[in-house]
């Protein structure tokens, strides 16, 4: 973290950011018109899954100083706090050194694919880091001594000392502890690295969104948890539209476990519509997962963590005849973009237009398509399905953890954005020790509340229904 909530103290990463937003008018709004078949689905998909929290800031630290061009700059590093919706405790160190941290900011649970983890070819050293130090290990003296450490360690010490080391490999950056003890633990933790694997999810569900004909069984939606077991939630209208949530037997059910298949069981005189169904469990998140936020704020990769409420939610629509798509969205680091997955089980081709391209999932097939997108472009467009439902896709790709130059940005207007609230400053002044606001602050918190985009990785697919369909 740069300095506690502080704006990026190295220039490069924060007057890019903004520059960005400048350049790419914030938005790139995309009008969809999605044509086959008559049913259409009123539902809301998201993508998101496991842990869901809040950040309150840096609780255990100490000092770092990062040499770069722009000279010497001392910043805190060490561990912050959130808390968990629901209930529960995390405890993340910061993997994008140069994005400032807001206070109060929602994080999501992400796979390493939705982050700058994911073309990071230390990724795997950073999750063996966090699992060889401080908290893990939080017997000081074992860790002092592995480390070679005769001095002994705070835990100041050992927190600052396992964020620089974590900094030298997520940002590639030349950083050491004030501390000489914390340097040395840093230096110890950052030669012993070993790459591990990416740690499983604390809980999802595949696929995210499914379709089909009333008197089906739609799915199956896979659950994949550590937990020992999660409770199933029906629709919220069940009793009235008559869906249930059943297992592979046909059974309904009200639980279930890693590796579970479960189902929409859907009346056959249905009319055409969608529901959604919710899975809940308690768990400790494993140490390594990402964690991005809706607001631009920097990325943190999980500590530790008390036992915690995660959830997951999927949807299915369905209608007797003609194309009946299902949508869901993950941001694609590895490909610079946004994939968007349309699942047809109805019985017509289901066509849709983006960035000018037009894409046919024809019937009874899935199939991905990647929206291709310029590092810190914000993003908003719909594919309007039938009858008029929307699913709305808003974002920014944040997928690096320095900037390109913003010469190579260009604009990308495919309908009439909305006006980006940038203002004229940039972040040449600020400094990275300076905690509190900054006056980058206003700029990034304008940004985001002008634009009403949801920032960072957190991909949301919402979906409405109209009178009738729009471009």
């Amino acid at each position: 973290m740069i300095s506690s909530f502080s704006a990026p103290s190295a220039r490069r990463r924060g007057a890019a950011r903004l520059a960005a937003a400048a350049l790419v008018s914030g938005l790139v709004a995309v009008g969809v018109v999605a044509s086959a078949g008559t049913a259409a689905a009123d539902g809301t998909t998201q993508t998101q899954s496991g842990a869901t929290a809040t950040i309150g800031g840096l609780k255990t630290y100490g000092a770092a100083v990062i040499h770069d061009d722009s000279g010497d700059q001392e910043v805190s590093a060490g561990l912050f706090e959130m808390s968990v919706e629901g209930g529960g405790t995390l405890q993340t160190y910061c993997v994008d050194l140069r994005n400032p941290t807001q206070r109060d900011a929602k994080y999501h649970e992400t796979p390493w694919s939705g982050t700058s983890l994911a073309a990071n070819e230390n990724a795997g050293r950073i999750s063996w880091i966090l699992q060889n130090s401080y908290p893990q290990v939080n017997d000081l003296a074992s860790l002092a001594k592995q480390a070679g450490i005769t001095g002994g360690l705070t835990e100041q010490d050992a927190a600052s000392g396992t964020q620089v080391a974590i900094w030298r490999y997520s940002d590639g950056a030349d950083v050491d502890a004030v501390d000489p003890q914390a340097e040395q633990l840093a230096d110890y933790l950052q030669k012993a690295a070993r790459d591990v694997p990416e740690p499983e999810a604390s809980l999802t569900l595949d696929a995210p969104a499914v379709s089909g004909h009333p008197g089906e069984l739609l799915g199956p939606v896979t659950v994949h948890t550590d937990a020992s077991a999660v409770t199933v939630a029906p629709p919220l209208d069940a009793a009235t539209s008559g869906v249930r949530i059943v297992g592979k037997d046909g059974k309904a059910v009200t639980s279930a476990r890693d590796g579970s298949q479960l189902f929409f069981d859907v009346p056959a005189d249905a009319e055409a519509g969608s529901a959604e169904l919710t899975v809940q469990a308690s768990t400790t998140v494993p140490v390594g997962r990402a964690f991005t936020s809706e607001s631009r704020s920097q990325t943190q990769i999980l500590a530790g963590s008390s036992e915690s409420t995660v959830s997951a939610t999927a949807s299915a629509t369905w209608a007797k005849q003609g194309a009946v798509p299902a949508l869901s969205a993950a941001k694609n680091c590895a490909r610079s973009g946004v994939d968007i997955t349309v699942a047809n089980q109805g019985d017509e081709a289901f066509t849709f237009g983006l960035m000018g391209t037009e894409h046919v999932i024809r019937a009874g097939t899935s199939q991905t398509v990647t929206i291709p997108l310029q590092e810190d472009q914000a993003y908003d467009f719909t594919i309007t399905g039938l009858q008029g439902a929307e699913n709305r896709f808003t974002g920014v790709l944040d997928c690096v953890t320095q900037s390109a130059e913003t010469s190579s940005l260009t604009t990308q207007t495919l309908s009439d954005p909305s006006p980006a609230t940038v203002g004229g400053t940039t972040a040449t002044d600020t400094n990275l020790a300076e905690t509190g606001s900054s006056s980058a602050t206003p700029i990034i918190a304008g940004t985001a509340i002008g634009l009403v985009v949801i920032g960072g990785a957190a991909l949301l697919l919402v979906g409405r229904k109209e009178n009738g369909a729009r471009g």
